[in-house]
C-alpha cells in the first residue's frame, strides 16, 4: 500500500473508532470535541481512485 494511502486509511479508521468511542456510554466527550476536527483536518488528500465515480466529495458541498 502506497504511504498516502495508509496515512488516509489509518486517518478514516481513527474517526469511525473516535464516533463509535463518542457514541458509547460514559464517553469524555469533551476530548471527542477536541480531537475529532484535528483528526479531521489532519486527513489527507484521498488516494486515486478512492471514489468509484470519480468525483470529488469537497465539490459536493
Amino acid at each position: 500500500m502506497c504511504p498516502d494511502c495508509e496515512d488516509f486509511a489509518r486517518t478514516v479508521l481513527l474517526l469511525g473508532q473516535l464516533a463509535l468511542y463518542a457514541d458509547m456510554a460514559g464517553a469524555d466527550l469533551d476530548f471527542v470535541d477536541v480531537v475529532s476536527p484535528s483528526l479531521a483536518v489532519s486527513l489527507p488528500e484521498p488516494p486515486p481512485g478512492t471514489f468509484s465515480d470519480d468525483s470529488d466529495p469537497a465539490e459536493d458541498s
